[in-house]
């Protein structure tokens, strides 16, 4: 048995000031450090083994806030130039070191002409209904940019290929975004295209999966982790 572990990033400096950020790299905010945290505290009874995260700074700051409080020291491995190889790839790793795969596949989506635009201003200027779809619809794209079906092709393949496997090894950490969690979630909970625009995931939030003999099941949270008795 092992568990699989998805966190949204903390705050981000672009989630305080209400903007569509997408690929645009921004760092967390002070309160988005201290998201970080409070989700840190809740995985310390937890041995992570293998850890994931985008390409982008706010979740790569996030994962490193998780690892320093389990003391793990995280090590990026980058893609070879043979698909499967990874360079800088040690023969093991010690007991306070942890494997970080990076890669797009799981970066927030592309918002297009919306990045960097206030949310606020967008509904002004199209309407509430109209920003509504551009940010939740599961096949209606912003202009230029991706929906979330667009994300979830390329989010949920890489899930099933390069962090699936991990679960049988050990446990698993994901720092990644809104949308890409969100796709990841829609397969592994099965959700309806129609009822994907409601899930709310809110910045620095824990959802944590039991595996058990191949299968993933979503585990409900009370307090802080414990491998007995806080996830049921």
């Amino acid at each position: 048995m092992s568990y699989l572990v998805l966190v949204r990033h903390g705050e981000s400096a672009w989630n305080r000031s209400n903007k569509f950020t997408g690929w645009v790299d921004v760092p967390l905010s002070e309160n988005g450090i201290k998201e970080a945290l409070r989700a840190a505290k809740k995985l310390r009874g937890l041995d992570l083994e293998f850890a994931f995260t985008s390409k982008l700074e706010r979740a790569q700051e996030t994962l490193m806030i998780l690892l320093a409080s389990q003391k793990k020291v995280g090590i990026f491995l980058h893609k070879g130039k043979r698909r499967h190889d990874w360079s800088n790839h040690p023969d093991q790793f010690s007991k306070n070191e942890i494997p970080i795969y990076s890669d797009d596949a799981i970066n927030e989506r592309y918002y297009g002409a919306l990045q960097g635009k206030d949310k606020d201003d967008m509904r002004q200027k199209y309407g509430e209904e109209q920003v509504f779809e551009w940010r939740r619809s599961y096949d209606i794209r912003p202009p230029h940019g991706e929906c979330l079906k667009d994300v979830y092709k390329r989010s949920v393949p890489y899930f099933k290929k390069e962090i699936l496997p991990k679960l049988a090894k050990g446990d698993v950490v994901v720092s990644a975004h809104g949308n890409s969690l969100r796709a990841i979630i829609k397969h592994l909970d099965n959700i309806s295209d129609s009822k994907i625009p409601f899930l709310e995931l809110p910045t620095g939030q824990l959802i944590i999966y039991k595996y058990s003999k191949g299968k993933l099941k979503r585990m409900e949270h009370k307090h802080s982790f414990t491998r007995k008795t806080t996830w049921e």
